[in-house]
């Protein structure tokens, strides 16, 4: 067969199976798509590719930040989502940041994480975005009540809800909304210090703005409030019961659900509520307190 009809055939032939002929933004695409079925090794794998091949590219860098968190590689998370902040448009870098204070949750390092929010929150206050702005400083006093700082996170939630306060003509649905989240996080810290009477009269008050319309889609957020303070008040039967009712979606509401079996002793109910942790791709500040724990208990039962 003559030399050149090989070559020709061998450039049309088709490319199946040849990964560097993907382009970084197919990678990215495909990593994406690998993360929202919940792949996130395959994911990973993708998004390193997409980094290797163009190392500029925020898209590769932010997807590979979070899928690293994803599967406990803090430090190499980080790196990537450096990389990613420096890289994104205007548009893109809260999101970026926010993305880093998350990987700072994983390991409970609340200080780190509030640098990075503190940054989106700065942001959102110089563009007069204060309902976003209230929406992040709720999200530092997350941090800090799940990583054990009632002080600082009391503090920050009430920045939260003073700032959502400020935003003027606002709907009534929007103010029972900031009131709604203010009972909520008032009935959490309650529970956390092992005051149920006043965290339950908290939770009235959080339903009592809920059932005033207009936030149907925070509904879920109460039996879940109900649940926390339940199993803050050792009462761990009544936490399934209660987290039973609330978002079986929320990596959160599912390892508490999987710490409250442990309580009872229930070993293969933990288990399948932290299988299901696991089994979730999102990269929130709910996962950051439910992922580690996860991976460490199914790690211990598989030895």
């Amino acid at each position: 067969m003559p030399l050149l009809f090989i070559l020709i055939a061998s450039l049309l032939a088709p490319s199946v199976g040849v990964p560097w002929q993907k382009t970084a933004k197919d990678l990215v695409e495909e990593g994406q798509k690998l993360l929202r079925d919940g792949d996130v090794e395959q994911a990973l794998a993708r998004f390193k590719d997409a980094v290797a091949a163009a190392p500029d590219l925020f898209d590769a860098q932010y997807g590979a930040g979070r899928a690293f968190d994803l599967v406990g590689d803090y430090r190499a998370a980080r790196e990537h989502l450096e990389r990613a902040i420096k890289l994104a448009s205007e548009d893109a870098r809260n999101q970026a940041l926010s993305a880093m204070g998350i990987s700072y949750a994983f390991e409970a390092r609340a200080d780190d994480a509030a640098r990075y929010y503190q940054r989106v929150f700065d942001a959102q206050i110089l563009a007069d975005d204060r309902p976003n702005a209230s929406a992040t400083a709720n999200a530092i006093g997350r941090i800090y009540l799940e990583s054990g700082n009632l002080r600082k996170a009391e503090q920050w939630y009430r920045t939260g809800y003073e700032t959502g306060k400020k935003v003027s003509q606002q709907p009534a649905d929007a103010m029972a909304l900031v009131e709604m989240r203010w009972r909520n996080a008032m009935g959490r810290f309650a529970a956390r210090r092992g005051d149920r009477k006043a965290a339950l009269a908290h939770a009235r008050e959080a339903k009592a703005q809920l059932d005033a319309g207009g936030n149907e889609g925070q509904q879920p957020f109460y039996p879940y409030l109900l649940g926390y303070i339940a199993f803050y008040s050792r009462d761990y039967r009544g936490a399934v019961a209660e987290l039973a009712q609330g978002d079986q979606t929320d990596p959160f509401v599912l390892g508490l659900t999987a710490q409250a079996y442990e309580k009872l002793g229930d070993k293969a109910k933990a288990h399948e509520f932290y299988t299901k942790v696991m089994a979730s791709p999102a990269h929130s500040i709910n996962a950051a307190f439910a992922r580690p724990r996860a991976r460490a208990f199914l790690s211990r039962s598989a030895r």
